[in-house]
């Protein structure tokens, strides 16, 4: 009866810690998911689409050198 209980404890305090691990990884992924997000609207903004719908506008940065004339 005690090895049952120790063998529970155990097995529930490792499914407590893979709910943790998971949790985690969730948020990571969240946040990577984000910063995607928000480079692909970057991206689009400079080649002169608009940007898709709730997403920040970047900055404008002028050209670093002046286009050549025809």
């Amino acid at each position: 009866m005690r090895r049952m209980i120790t063998v529970g404890l155990c097995l529930a305090g490792m499914a407590v810690a893979g709910c943790e691990t998971m949790q985690g990884a969730g948020r990571d992924m969240q946040t990577a998911g984000q910063l995607l997000s928000e480079q692909a609207a970057n991206s689009q903004v400079q080649m002169g689409q608009p940007a898709p719908y709730g997403a920040a506008p970047a900055p404008y940065a002028p050209p670093e050198a002046a286009p050549a004339p025809y």
